[in-house]
């Protein structure tokens, strides 16, 4: 007999009891700021690290120990040394990598060359939103509110709405109608936070949020396509329901780096304000 399809709702329970403790101890952490919050991004790109090396690399212990050292310094350099120092070990680190893949195999795949900016790049705006930032709180909240919006409402309306399929070759399962739930999930989410937050400017704001919505699900893509290269459902399975760390951060880690460009190029002295002021 065969195998009966899983029912479209068979892992809501999981992901919202997972969500439940997850996003409270995130936004403690947000609130506490500090080394406390650098930290945390450390551990998060650190793991994203050895899920990228276990897949792309083969479980390469040379290459986990670049891929973490660039998490490392991406999470703990700027505010402690500066962003330009950050930056030229992540690159620094990236060289050496790059170079030890084409070693190992010159004619392999490109993706073996991505993994230490994926790692560094958004640990790096994280810690720069956050603890660079006199509004680094707000920052920060209002990105994880706009990323967890975008997600949840991709995931009812693709599943409620279904539809025409949004790139079926990279991800069978996301929709069109997922993704307008994502941009308009984002969108009120926005200006919710900014109703609560005080903040001027909320439809400006808005709107960011629902470009930045896209972002969001380009992530998304991004480790999907990556993971149909290397034939895998999950990039771990440490957290139930969601898989591993990159499967849970594929999209904060591409809007992260998205809005710490924003913020810079609106107001390079207080990014968090250049970010959500309008």
């Amino acid at each position: 007999m065969a195998e009966r399809p899983a029912a479209p709702w068979s892992d809501l329970g999981i992901r919202a009891l997972s969500a439940a403790i997850l996003i409270p101890a995130v936004i403690l952490d947000v609130w506490v700021g500090g080394v406390w919050f650098d930290l945390l991004v450390a551990v998060i790109a650190v793991l994203m690290a050895l899920e990228w090396t276990n897949l792309v690399h083969g479980r390469d212990s040379r290459q986990f120990a670049l891929h973490g050292a660039a998490a490392m310094a991406a999470a703990f350099l700027p505010l402690h040394a500066d962003a330009g120092a950050a930056l030229a070990v992540i690159a620094a680190l990236g060289l050496v990598s790059i170079l030890l893949a084409r070693a190992a195999a010159a004619d392999g795949s490109l993706w073996r060359y991505l993994g230490v900016p994926y790692v560094g790049l958004p640990a790096m705006a994280l810690v720069l939103l956050r603890n660079g930032s006199a509004m680094g709180v707000e920052a920060i909240i209002w990105v994880l509110v706009t990323v967890w919006a975008a997600d949840t409402l991709a995931y009812f309306a693709g599943r409620m709405i279904g539809g025409p399929k949004l790139a079926p070759v990279l991800s069978p399962k996301k929709t069109w109608a997922g993704l307008g739930g994502a941009v308009a999930g984002a969108a009120i989410a926005s200006l919710l936070f900014a109703a609560v937050a005080g903040l001027p400017g909320p439809w400006p704001l808005a709107l960011l949020a629902a470009c930045l919505a896209l972002v969001e699900q380009a992530g998304d893509l991004f480790k999907s396509a990556m993971k149909r290269h290397y034939g895998v459902k999950d990039s771990g399975d440490l957290i139930p329901g969601h898989g591993g760390v990159i499967d849970r951060v594929d999209g904060l880690v591409a809007v992260a780096v998205a809005a710490l460009l924003v913020g810079l190029a609106r107001n390079g002295a207080d990014a968090g304000a250049g970010l959500l002021v309008w």
